[in-house]
């Protein structure tokens, strides 16, 4: 997504000019998507502080050392997965509002980025007033969730059930999934989270029996059903 998609906005929300001075930290490794969230936060905050990470260990650094009204971040990152990322960061600051902007569609990965301490979910499809909409509702200390995901997390209560299996997972748990699922070894899984080869063993029979499989083919195939890997 080109800086364009942020540029080309359409007059969905009202969005005044403040004179808040807000600081703001985007995550996100594509460098024109964080161009483009940069000049949207700077035109609405003309007086903000726009830093950026393009990766998880970055964000935890910058994290480490100042203090952010509000992180934007992507899901998808190298290495670490913005849902890992979002662990890093919350042991590093409890109580960082944090607004996910993400490729991945809600009905995946909404519910368990708001279980896992995000404050906001927006989907890039969306157009950016929504995201707009979603960092004044986040800044003001609320949660901002679609029309359609509150419609859903509503349905969810009264029945009582979430029908995926994989939001049951903890953020360990999904990342070792997608990667076994993506046709990575134990052992590889093993030496790119800097676990040991017995600690993803555990995790893969966890997995399988959590979702009733038995073959890392059946991971796969439940990862592509639910659009898991992207």
């Amino acid at each position: 997504m080109g800086v364009s998609r942020f540029l080309r906005r359409e007059p969905k929300f009202s969005v005044a000019i403040t004179s808040e001075q807000p600081r703001f930290l985007v995550v996100e490794d594509h460098p024109l998507v964080r161009r483009g969230i940069r000049q949207l936060l700077l035109e609405t905050y003309p007086r903000a502080t726009v830093d950026e990470a393009d990766c998880a260990e970055a964000a935890v650094s910058s994290v480490r050392t100042a203090e952010y009204d509000l992180v934007v971040l992507d899901l998808s990152l190298p290495r670490q997965s913005g849902l890992a990322a979002m662990e890093l960061l919350h042991a590093q600051k409890e109580g960082l509002r944090i607004a996910i902007f993400s490729m991945h569609a809600e009905r995946e990965f909404a519910m368990r980025a708001l279980r896992s301490g995000a404050h906001a979910y927006v989907t890039k499809d969306l157009p950016p007033e929504y995201l707009l909409a979603a960092i004044r509702k986040t800044l003001a200390g609320g949660i901002w969730v679609s029309d359609t995901l509150a419609e859903s997390l509503t349905r969810s209560a009264v029945d009582g059930i979430d029908a995926s299996p994989h939001s049951r997972l903890s953020p360990r748990e999904l990342k070792v999934l997608t990667m076994l699922a993506a046709g990575n070894t134990v052992s590889e899984i093993s030496a790119q989270l800097t676990l040991s080869v017995k600690t993803i063993s555990t995790y893969r029979t966890r997995l399988l029996e959590k979702l009733a499989m038995k073959t890392n083919a059946q991971l796969t195939r439940y990862c592509l059903d639910h659009g898991l890997l992207s």
